[in-house]
């Protein structure tokens, strides 16, 4: 299987993919231990976001490839990847950075709040962080997937007691079905749920109201707002503490795959936990 023979492969020289504030990629780079090098730094978006300060205040390469612009340059008003066409451009797209990125090398990818799906994982590991717990299942199927404050929103909705960051190794995108459907690395220590005395079946009555369109300027609601508040948590106490970790770990060796299988160490798991200190293994 293509997938894990270079995922056991040695990875060293990384590319950091980054579409806004940045906090992930710059706490990435403050906290390297030496194990991994970022080559270059890549931006779907070098406008809105702080990936041009970045690079020059860590001294690396940034390459940017506007997503907009390029599916403007196409004759598409949308970057949706609802149509063929969407689809094509997309394509085209990936393309132009996987042609950018070859003088670099690179052996890896970060996903550092990288807001445009690609298929740039096809042609090198890519490990991404994601705002929930990808081991907690429904019905046998991952039930936090999603971008943004979705899988946190989820949480809330199912009632779970805490939350958790997840880091995987992402997968070739081709359907929806895809999007955080690789091994779960690494999780944060649970992070517990406040929702100010609000029940679960006060969450999913405002849900129930909310139209069939997500407005543009957001949907404004209590259950919205909890879920920001939880997401800046999760992102403080779970992504910024726990990502740097695992990718110094995966450039290390510490994990490999067989048959399907994750192991960390030697030692077959479903993921493994990042404690203050040390880690626990989840079997």
């Amino acid at each position: 299987m293509k997938f894990e023979l270079f995922f056991n492969r040695t990875c060293r020289r990384a590319a950091i993919f980054m579409s806004g504030s940045g906090d992930n990629a710059k706490r990435l780079l403050e906290t390297r231990s030496g194990a991994w090098t970022a080559e270059a730094i890549v931006t779907d978006y070098p406008d809105r976001s702080n990936a041009k300060t970045i690079a020059e205040h860590f001294n690396i390469p940034l390459i940017t490839v506007p997503i907009r612009q390029f599916y403007a340059d196409h004759g598409l008003k949308s970057t949706s990847l609802a149509t063929e066409q969407g689809r094509e451009v997309r394509n085209l797209w990936t393309a132009e950075i996987r042609q950018r990125l070859t003088p670099f090398s690179i052996e890896f990818g970060l996903l550092a709040g990288f807001v445009s799906l690609c298929n740039i994982s096809s042609d090198f590991p890519c490990l991404n962080v994601h705002p929930g717990d990808l081991t907690f299942e429904l019905n046998g199927q991952r039930h936090l997937t999603g971008l943004h404050s979705i899988p946190i929103e989820r949480a809330l909705l199912a009632g779970l007691p805490y939350l958790r960051s997840s880091v995987i190794a992402t997968m070739p995108y081709h359907s929806a079905k895809d999007i955080d459907a690789g091994p779960v690395l690494g999780v944060s220590l649970p992070i517990p749920v406040n929702t100010d005395g609000i029940s679960v079946e006060e969450l999913r009555s405002i849900v129930a109201l909310r139209p069939a369109r997500k407005p543009a300027s957001g949907w404004g609601d209590v259950l919205s707002e909890l879920a920001d508040a939880h997401q800046q948590r999760l992102k403080l106490e779970g992504d910024l503490q726990i990502y740097p970790r695992i990718a110094d770990d995966f450039a290390n060796g510490k994990f490999k795959m067989h048959n399907k299988t994750l192991y960390y160490d030697g030692y077959p798991v479903k993921t493994v936990e990042y404690a203050s200190e040390g880690v626990n293994l989840i079997s």
